[in-house]
């Protein structure tokens, strides 16, 4: 991404929520002291929003002038010569996507009562979109494509979203373990055959912050069962859509997965648990925990 930008390239960057899309692009653009345009992208970024307007109560007493231009995110971008981040560019009115097409291949543009704008030097164009959520977006046209250098963003891996979620909840008072219990839950939910696209890492942010928050309403501890897996509700199960094909909720394989990560595997001691073993597999939709699998034993707490 950054040889394509230190290029003059545009930049295109596809990916899942939740993979640092935004987080990438305003840590380069601080590395390298750049300006940065924020523009959310939805079906009201109309493009006199994008490009900016001549103030009505001054035009009234004034007529139209320059001086009366008040410039919209792209106005603003191309005359810094700064970088100008559109988020979610397939949720954008295709007349807008028009606007963006042609200041990306002539390097200005025409503005109404205002003139040519010519973008100064170092600005692009980086644009994001989720390739996964099909409500209120819609294809990107090739002309965007064509004008464009794209990066494909994925999940990081488990030891890199650990540390994500202990930068991110840096003084919650819970043990390592905990946190990476935590991300294998969240990672489970993206390979569950009844999810169609399952949680990021914010997912398993919330699940640690919740968590400590309600032990401490409880007057219990975070890797309480109780307290975890409604912590895990909470956190996820809005999180995760299902395919339209399922008869499960959201709430049910988040309620599996906690059993499958959090339940610590029944006690084989020589009372003849080996024969037991049917009896004491958890539910996933009603996990217990008997008192001889206690969280302790892997939260290394006494």
């Amino acid at each position: 991404m950054l040889a394509a930008l230190l290029a003059g390239r545009h930049m295109l960057l596809e990916g899942p929520p939740g993979t640092g899309k935004s987080t990438l692009l305003r840590g380069l653009a601080r590395g390298a002291g750049l300006d940065l345009e924020f523009v959310e992208g939805n079906a009201e970024l109309t493009p006199a929003r994008l490009v900016g307007h001549h103030d009505p109560s001054r035009v009234m007493s004034e007529g139209y002038s320059p001086d009366i231009f008040v410039d919209g995110p792209l106005a603003a971008a191309m005359r810094a010569g700064a970088l100008l981040y559109v988020e979610e560019i397939n949720r954008v009115p295709e007349e807008t996507l028009n606007v963006l097409i042609t200041v990306m291949s002539e390097g200005e543009l025409h503005v109404p009562r205002l003139g040519r704008l010519v973008a100064a030097d170092g600005f692009r164009l980086v644009a994001a979109m989720n390739p996964f959520d099909a409500v209120g977006t819609a294809r990107i046209a090739s002309a965007i494509y064509d004008r464009t250098c794209r990066v494909r963003m994925d999940y990081q891996d488990a030891e890199d979203e650990v540390e994500i979620v202990g930068r991110n909840a840096p003084h919650v008072e819970v043990e390592q373990e905990f946190r990476r219990r935590a991300v294998e839950l969240v990672r489970r939910t993206r390979a569950h055959p009844d999810v169609r696209v399952g949680s990021s890492v914010r997912g398993a942010i919330d699940l640690v912050l919740v968590a400590e928050t309600l032990g401490a309403l409880r007057r219990s501890s975070a890797t309480d069962p109780e307290v975890s897996l409604d912590a895990a509700l909470t956190a996820l199960s809005g999180r995760l859509r299902m395919h339209e094909g399922s008869s499960r909720t959201a709430e049910e394989v988040v309620r599996e997965l906690w059993a499958q990560v959090f339940t610590p595997p029944p006690a084989q001691d020589q009372a003849g648990d080996h024969d037991q073993g049917e009896a004491h597999r958890p539910d996933p939709q009603h996990p217990r925990v008997r008192p001889d699998q206690d969280p302790g034993r892997w939260t290394g707490r006494s």
